[in-house]
């Protein structure tokens, strides 16, 4: 038994079997900072038996620590913790108060956890956050620098608002040139969002501009566009949905086919606004040949094309109400700037983003 009289602190021997028992390091510091007993555990850290020191001492420094927690445990009573490095370990520092019969506090109680893998560990794990965080933001600058720029393409003029739902979009749409007299056209919604869709994005994007330099005909690009997906033998829940088109310049028609894109665009002359109406299956690993109906649409001057994605229609405000068809058809029959009309009746709509926003207009100048 520890019996120290002028402290009236009294240690029976199976509080002592307990204390030499435990896996963490624990030492007992009196009311004048001296190390009265350590358990094994603490003798096998430090690598010596410190009773007899000074608190500081026993864990190799030459002055009082800046913060000593057994100081402020015997001044308020309350348990303190402390993060201290001894030999190289780093150790999570626990002061308790020990009471005298008399109800005083008489001595401190310190358990020394080492928690030098837990603390390497977490290091890795933030250096490692943050190099995907720098790879995140890279893939964003990409994915953003690869959607066309606004303004006139031929006799084309095109506008857009794009909002991914978190860093990286499963959606997107591009207007390329593919010759003289033709523009390539299309909007594609991926299925999911983050990092595998967006790169699923990026590979509709090339491969659609790559395919279209060889062949004019769109049902046979989206045909090569098909092949070439389920050669990547991707998972049955990849697949991806995509509006086409080819508009030549010269006779100021449009060619257009639809691959399970359920968000058909809006077609708008003068106030007058109706959907381009098609149908057809999405690019999956589903089928094994696909063929689409291509439309025809000649236009003229002021004639507008609004493409979009659901993430605009399926948006829920905060009572449940979706923004809905009906609402974007009316921004769409009153508006002249349609994609930035459309972003900030929903953002007055109040709702929550739950998927991907794109929108894209077409006019014919």
């Amino acid at each position: 038994m520890i019996n120290i009289e002028k402290e009236n602190i009294k240690i029976s021997d199976m509080q002592i079997s307990i204390l030499d028992s435990m896996i963490d390091g624990v030492r007992l510091i009196d009311r004048d900072n001296n190390i009265i007993h350590v358990n094994e555990s603490m003798k096998k850290n430090i690598g010596k038996n410190t009773v007899g020191m000074k608190c500081y001492q026993g864990i190799g420094q030459k002055r009082k620590c800046d913060l000593c927690v057994s100081e402020k445990t015997i001044a308020t009573g309350k348990i303190y913790r402390k993060e201290e490095i001894v030999k190289d370990k780093i150790f999570d520092v626990v002061s308790s108060p020990v009471y005298s019969g008399d109800g005083e506090i008489v001595a401190v109680v310190e358990v020394f956890r080492d928690t030098t893998k837990e603390k390497e560990l977490e290091r890795s794990i933030i250096e490692k956050n943050k190099k995907m965080t720098a790879d995140l933001e890279f893939a964003v600058r990409m994915q953003e620098n690869m959607l066309p720029s606004k303004g006139i393409y031929g006799n084309l003029k095109i506008d857009y608002e794009y909002k991914p739902s978190e860093m990286l979009s499963g959606d997107i749409f591009d207007v390329y040139t593919i010759d003289k007299d033709n523009i390539g056209i299309y909007m594609c919604d991926v299925v999911g969002h983050g990092v595998a869709a967006s790169m699923i994005s990026m590979y509709v994007k090339q491969t659609m501009k790559a395919v279209s330099k060889r062949i004019l005909d769109i049902n046979k690009i989206l045909q090569e566009l098909h092949r070439t997906f389920i050669a990547l033998n991707f998972d049955d829940d990849k697949y991806f949905s995509i509006f086409a088109c080819i508009f030549n310049k010269k006779t100021k028609t449009l060619k257009y086919l639809n691959a399970g894109h359920n968000c058909l665009p809006f077609f708008k002359r003068d106030n007058k606004v109706e959907m381009l109406e098609a149908k057809g299956y999405p690019i999956c690993n589903i089928f094994d040949t696909v063929d689409y109906e291509v439309f025809e649409l000649n236009l003229k001057g002021r004639d507008k094309i609004i493409f979009y994605t659901d993430g605009i229609v399926e948006t829920k405000s905060y009572l449940d109400e979706e923004f809905g068809i009906d609402r974007l058809k009316k921004i769409i029959e009153k508006s002249d700037n349609i994609p930035g009309k459309v972003l900030q009746e929903m953002e007055d709509f109040k709702g929550k983003q739950k998927d991907d926003i794109a929108i894209l207009e077409i006019e014919i100048l």
